[in-house]
């Protein structure tokens, strides 16, 4: 940070109120707090939660609100400080909650192109879509290092492999954040620390590890995201040996702030402080003596102003500790040069013609044809002829919604194509270059002849979740033993099944890939899935088997490899599970994966 900006930071503070300073701690969520009361409060910050948009949900739409926000924070008078508002929004991959988004490959399918390069151009066309419709930040990217894959946001994490993540974190950030002028956006990097790590793959669970473990695994990938400049960082819902993240002083302020030297502003996940204890008031303190600086409120962000001056004045919150929240939240937003922008209306990528365009999509296109792992090819069935007769099966194979996964369009994200705008189904890409190419009439591969058909593609996997709601569990008794252990409470949400067997998970697949197989034609399976699963009977039943991980938003991408003009370049970075349980991740000593960590034909 810059001399002028820590002048300018002292000067601010000096001329606030407390008043003013609790008002720069909130984050208020859109749905419940309009200019007016921007201005009223002193409102540092606005979000949107997953799916949470204005209007239509276009660009102009998204331009407008963020200029009526900004405009209510500038307004000056005796008293009102001119500090702009910072809005933030999960762009996790792509600006994936507008309409038109170019939509990018999941996590874990970036994580298999070992590309750092192609990682900062996805972190760079990102920016400049989320500019486009006049926010400042996004909640990106995520760091975790999952560790198993019954966590439902292990699509999220890179790979299991540290060193992979590490690879990618400052790239990512400096893609995102630019020179911190016209093209960048704020990034934060989460979550604060150790999520992939808990036990049962729980979200919100306890990760039961020795330090020098959470420090080697989990926090390693933070330090080059900080050195790259990272203007924020994210707590993490999880706790770590019992004690929650988001009130874990050691872990926010005497190792993040002070070890690793971390200046800009810590903010708390999505009312992650009301877990730290029953009553509202003790939580409030309790995360801001943490080190937590801005806090990211759903609904009850007055109640979190009234709580926070009522500590401060009894003197059970320092006002040492509101001026570094606040010099924090003054200083990432003085260092973006958030205060010389003009107003998002008038700033240059708002609305502007690149969004979604062609140019954008094939970085998403690249990535998706990078990400791409080929597990299984026997007899070099693949590359496919463009010539051949393909039917084209399986419930994900024209399901735009389904290849994005969760955290697109909406939190859960969505199913069909209808609300993904622009892009290709695998469907539609397979088609696009095969005349050959026909669908099953419904799309379960009965209607397979060997005198009409010479291959079938089947497109296999998940359907969308986000968070908790992705979690596989085969009983409450994990979340009971984990609750137990925790300090706090924890909020389990309905998981997306019971098992890591995709045969068991979906039955249907299987069934599609074995009546064709039935019948003699060769199948291609491609898995659209958050994660590895046990997958032997759809392996064993399939020619050949790709691992396309949540494509996003350009299926044509799977095509591009799938009929030979590209190669298979993926490598797994995430091991293959052989059996149900605790998977066999890198240096664990689970037993054998079906395919290990590194692998790819």
């Amino acid at each position: 940070m810059s001399a002028d900006v820590g002048t300018r930071v002292e000067t601010l503070l000096e001329k606030m109120t407390l008043a003013q300073k609790i008002g720069q701690m909130v984050q208020a969520e859109r749905q419940v707090i309009g200019p007016e009361e921007v201005k009223a409060w002193h409102i540092g910050s606005v979000l949107s939660g997953g799916g949470s948009c204005p209007g239509e949900n276009t660009l102009r739409d998204w331009v407008e609100m963020n200029d009526a926000y900004w405009a209510a924070s500038m307004q000056e008078d005796d008293e009102h400080l001119a500090i702009p508002i910072i809005y933030g929004i999960d762009a996790v991959h792509g600006n994936n909650n507008v309409r038109g988004a170019t939509v990018f490959p999941h996590n874990i399918g970036l994580g298999a192109t070992r590309d750092p390069d192609l990682l900062e151009r996805i972190a760079g066309v990102t920016a400049k879509e989320v500019l486009a419709t006049g926010v400042d930040w996004t909640f990106a990217p995520t760091l975790a290092v999952a560790r198993d894959y019954r966590w439902g946001r292990t699509y999220e994490s890179y790979s299991e492999d540290p060193a992979v993540v590490c690879s990618y974190s400052g790239r990512f950030v400096r893609g995102l954040q630019g020179d911190l002028g016209t093209d960048g956006v704020v990034a934060c990097v989460k979550h604060w620390v150790g999520d992939g790590g808990t036990q049962y793959g729980i979200e919100q669970g306890d990760t039961r590890v020795s330090e020098a473990e959470l420090r080697d695994r989990h926090m390693a990938p933070y330090v080059p995201a900080i050195g790259a400049g990272a203007l924020s960082v994210m707590v993490s819902f999880n706790s770590w040996n019992g004690d929650k993240c988001h009130g874990h002083k050691y872990l926010v302020t005497d190792v993040l702030k002070r070890e690793l030297g971390f200046l800009g502003c810590v903010i708390s996940d999505w009312d992650g402080i009301d877990y730290l204890s029953d009553s509202y008031f003790e939580a409030t303190a309790l995360g801001v003596n943490a080190g937590i600086d801005m806090f990211m409120i759903s609904e009850q962000w007055k109640s979190f102003v009234e709580h926070l001056s009522a500590h401060v004045s009894r003197g059970t919150v320092a006002m040492e500790r509101i001026d570094d929240a606040v010099r924090r939240i003054l200083r990432m937003k003085l260092a973006f040069g958030l205060f010389e922008k003009p107003r998002p209306a008038e700033r240059y990528w708002s609305v502007h013609d690149s969004y979604g365009s062609r140019e954008h999509r094939e970085v998403a296109r690249e990535a998706v044809r990078k990400s791409l792992v080929l597990l299984k090819n026997e007899g070099a069935l693949l590359p496919l002829s463009k010539d051949q007769r393909i039917l084209v099966a399986g419930k994900n194979a024209d399901n735009r919604g389904h290849q994005c996964g969760g955290f697109t369009v909406a939190w859960q994200g969505t199913s069909g194509n209808e609300f993904v705008e622009g892009g290709t189904s695998i469907w539609e890409g397979i088609r696009a270059v095969a005349p050959g190419a026909v669908m099953s009439s419904d799309g379960s591969g009965k209607d397979a002849d060997p005198d009409l058909h010479d291959v079938a593609i089947v497109v296999i996997g998940e359907k969308p979740y986000a968070e908790g709601m992705g979690d596989l569990r085969t009983g409450d008794d994990d979340v009971v033993k984990a609750g137990s252990q925790i300090h706090g409470s924890l909020k389990v949400l309905e998981p997306y099944g019971g098992t890591t067997v995709l045969s068991e998970l979906h039955p249907e697949d299987l069934e599609t890939i074995t009546a064709i197989a039935s019948k003699e034609v060769p199948v291609v399976t491609v898995m659209v899935s958050g994660r590895p699963l046990v997958t032997n009977l759809e392996l064993d039943a399939s020619t050949a088997f790709v691992a396309a991980w949540l494509p996003g938003s350009e299926g044509q991408g799977v095509a591009d490899v799938l009929l030979g003009d590209h190669p298979f370049t993926g490598r797994l970075s995430f091991s293959w599970p052989q059996r149900p349980g605790t998977p066999g991740s890198l240096g664990d000593a689970e037993g054998e994966p079906r395919f290990p960590f590194g692998y790819g034909l």
